[in-house]
């Protein structure tokens, strides 16, 4: 297989304002063209904004959500690529001849949609469908993956992804600042975005703390480190609705070490090259050859209630 040079950006989107994103995703995916990049990554409903769903009718929903392939946003999408000659990977909501809704991220090149897939695990809106499928697709050779945001806490879907044959993995995401049940959880005060030129200070050490970057690295090294596998991590940056967030779209490689990151305020991307022979010397290469199936079979197969337990809230705590 070829190295591939890949992308992964961040920005602040407009909630519901998929002309202005994807006038962003066309200058990012531009950028990483003229930069030699094979591949640009955004984040989860990087399309459509995210967080002001959580307010929406299923009759607002439907009117936000397009058929895939037909919709507006993948016809854009693949003029993007091909007039650039890159791939590219971008979120938005789905809606099926039935009307069901799905949380979707897609791969798009200068032909058309190369990939699909549904979040197994959606919280953000009532009226989401479960996606009920892993999704693997080729770039240049390489066997890719995707799993959205909530869905990479999940571990197993990880290491299903890197069995079917995964060796990169897009993790597109809309998280951290969020209150939770973890020590050091929390909102950050929006109030240092808009200060952020006079005092980036204040507002980095909110980012790079517990309530962004620390939780991060808690796990999603660990989750390329025990696969194997290239973790590419997007996120936006600044206000998604009445939420802050920071950023932190990063490449993780085989080895859990993060070896490209976005460390700007700024609309921006990060690149890396990466290459086959660190797949096989990383010591998730070896775990998984040594896996003894018949011991735990039983056991991560039985029967399980799933349950989302996931609160979001507004920016003043309530729900």
């Amino acid at each position: 297989m070829k190295n591939l040079k890949i992308a992964t950006a961040q920005f602040e989107n407009k909630s519901g304002d998929k002309n202005y994103n994807l006038s962003v995703i066309e200058k990012l995916s531009q950028k990483a063209a003229d930069a030699g990049c094979d591949v640009i990554s955004f984040h989860e409903c990087s399309v459509t904004g995210y967080t002001f769903a959580r307010k929406l009718s299923k009759e607002q929903m439907l009117d936000l959500a397009e058929n895939i392939p037909g919709g507006e946003s993948i016809l854009k999408l693949t003029e993007i690529a091909k007039n650039n000659n890159i791939v590219i990977l971008a979120g938005l909501f789905e809606k099926d001849e039935n009307n069901n809704l799905f949380k979707a991220y897609v791969c798009v090149d200068k032909n058309g949609l190369v990939a699909k897939y549904r979040k197994l695990h959606p919280f953000i809106n009532p009226y989401l469908t479960p996606g009920d499928r892993y999704c693997i697709f080729e770039i240049d050779g390489w066997k890719c993956g995707i799993l959205i945001c909530y869905d990479n806490n999940i571990i197993e879907n990880v290491r299903a992804t890197k069995l079917l044959g995964a060796d990169i993995v897009f993790m597109p995401h809309v998280t951290m600042c969020t209150p939770s049940t973890r020590p050091g959880a929390g909102f950050v005060a929006p109030q240092l975005w808009e200060n952020r030129e006079a005092d980036p200070t204040s507002l980095r050490l909110e980012f790079d703390g517990m309530k962004g970057r620390d939780w991060l690295m808690k796990w999603l090294p660990a989750r390329a480190y025990d696969n194997a596998i290239y973790a590419v991590f997007s996120n936006p940056i600044g206000m998604d609705d009445d939420h802050l967030k920071n950023g932190c779209s990063m490449i993780v490689d085989p080895f859990g070490d993060i070896i490209a990151e976005c460390r700007s305020f700024d609309d921006s991307f990060t690149t890396a090259i990466i290459t086959s022979e660190q797949c096989i010397q990383a010591g998730g290469s070896r775990y998984i050859k040594a896996r003894r199936p018949e011991l735990y079979r039983d056991i991560i197969g039985q029967d399980h209630k799933s349950e989302q337990n996931v609160v979001w809230l507004n920016s003043k705590g309530k729900s």
